[in-house]
């Protein structure tokens, strides 16, 4: 009976030790690291910034890499294989350009944002630019915008300026910037008379007046577009992070930047 009751004993330690240890390497699991590399348009590094101190409290499992440049610029990373996990455009173009080449999980893709076109003068000094048509006069030396090949936001302002019927005479005045930040810092810096970025652009700093916003219907809506990789090895965690893009917590800071959330 001893002998029965010494093995019962030994049995129920070793499924103790056994149970305990399945646990702990589910619990493992569960704590392992994630890093999630995003690829994002410049117009929204500061508020991917500050959400990234959100979601990294949250889920402190997962760190955050960005890498901000121009959509254009973006897509072609992505193209050439690029090692990331989300993508976030600042138009529909590149988007459906890598999707149409299968290099995205289709069923991903959403569209996350709204945002408007804004012609922009240096804060310091008298401008005499008051409208988008002025940029084809002497009221602009020099015009700032987004390389169209490859940013957005050059893109948008050719459609402005083409609806305006003055694009010609514009091109003939204008430097063009890799991205749209680029652009701001000229105007922030005088270096041109009058630029063309996004709203959420002009919000972040005070060296900058918005003269107005591009006439209605002179351009497509601007639509910011976000989905997963197909090449990602991440595919849960990116898909956790754009349900996270998607919460009203990540909506107000949205707003705060100046964007409109895709409801």
């Amino acid at each position: 009976m001893k002998k029965i009751t010494s093995m019962l004993l030994t049995l129920f330690i070793a499924m103790s030790l056994f149970s305990g240890c399945s646990k702990k390497a589910v619990d493992t699991k569960k704590t392992e690291q994630v890093n999630l590399t995003i690829l994002a348009a410049a117009s929204m590094t500061d508020v991917l910034k500050d959400l990234q101190k959100d979601y990294e409290a949250a889920n402190t499992n997962v760190k955050l890499t960005f890498s901000f440049a121009s959509s254009g610029a973006l897509q072609t990373q992505i193209e050439q294989g690029a090692p990331a996990d989300i993508f976030i455009s600042a138009a529909t173009k590149q988007m459906t350009a890598l999707k149409d080449k299968k290099l995205m999980t289709d069923d991903s893709i959403i569209k996350l944002l709204k945002n408007k076109v804004v012609l922009i003068v240096p804060a310091s000094g008298e401008s005499k630019v008051t409208s988008f048509e002025d940029v084809a006069t002497d009221k602009a030396k020099k015009v700032a915008l987004g390389e169209p090949k490859s940013v957005p936001a050059g893109q948008y302002a050719e459609n402005v300026f083409t609806s305006l019927k003055i694009l010609d005479k514009v091109k003939a005045k204008a430097v063009y910037g890799e991205n749209v930040r680029t652009v701001l810092t000229w105007i922030e810096n005088g270096e041109a008379d009058c630029g063309v970025v996004y709203a959420t652009d002009a919000a972040t700093t005070t060296k900058v007046k918005v003269i107005c916003e591009a006439p209605e219907g002179s351009c497509k809506d601007i639509i910011y577009p976000a989905g997963i990789i197909k090449a990602s090895k991440n595919i849960d965690a990116s898909q956790a992070f754009l349900k996270f893009l998607q919460t009203d917590a990540a909506a107000q800071k949205f707003e705060k930047y100046g964007f409109e959330m895709i409801k």
